[in-house]
């Protein structure tokens, strides 16, 4: 089975298919694991969030929309943020400091993330100011909602959101430099 066949094993899943859901695992289970793997790199805590991520797969597949990306990407992202959630559940304070964060596994060379990039993105978030790449980090990296930031740092949320704004135009300046 090849990627272009995991929209149909999807939509498959979203009827009921077991059978279809089983293939979809098989295909998409290795490329999930290691993308819960940078956030929880305990193993015990990654199979809980694997386990977490699939039922969500299975109860939420009639949602995907092929139209906003295709099957990994909809499936990474359902990983990526129960891995969050569960990170957060088991760390005082909840959040992931950005020092925990491997850049260098971030991305899939197939994705176009190649090391290269990663190293970029990492030499430009080094130049920004500290304050302004903990937002981004925060905000992209641990998954806080503007809201969550206005309210544990004390200022409005149009403010993280003009900060955030300013913080990603000059990563891009940067990257695009």
């Amino acid at each position: 089975m090849s990627v272009e066949e995991l929209p149909e094993l999807l939509f498959a899943v979203a009827d009921g298919d077991r059978a279809a859901f089983a293939r979809f695992y098989q295909r998409t289970s290795a490329k999930l694991f290691g993308v819960v793997l940078r956030i929880l790199p305990e193993r015990s805590l990654a199979e809980d969030a694997m386990q977490d991520a699939y039922a969500k797969i299975w109860r939420n597949a009639a949602g995907y929309d092929a139209r906003r990306g295709s099957p990994i990407t909809w499936a990474a992202t359902i990983a990526r943020n129960v891995a969050i959630d569960l990170r957060r559940r088991e760390r005082p304070g909840g959040r992931v400091r950005d020092d925990d964060f491997d850049f260098d596994a971030m991305g899939d060379p197939a994705a176009g993330a190649s090391a290269e990039d990663r190293a970029a993105l990492r030499a430009c978030l080094d130049r920004l100011d500290p304050d302004q790449r903990a937002l981004i980090l925060a905000a992209y990296l641990n998954g806080e909602s503007r809201e969550e930031l206005a309210e544990r740092l004390g200022h409005p949320t149009g403010t993280i959101k003009s900060w955030l704004h300013r913080g990603l135009a000059r990563l891009k300046g940067c990257l695009d430099g």
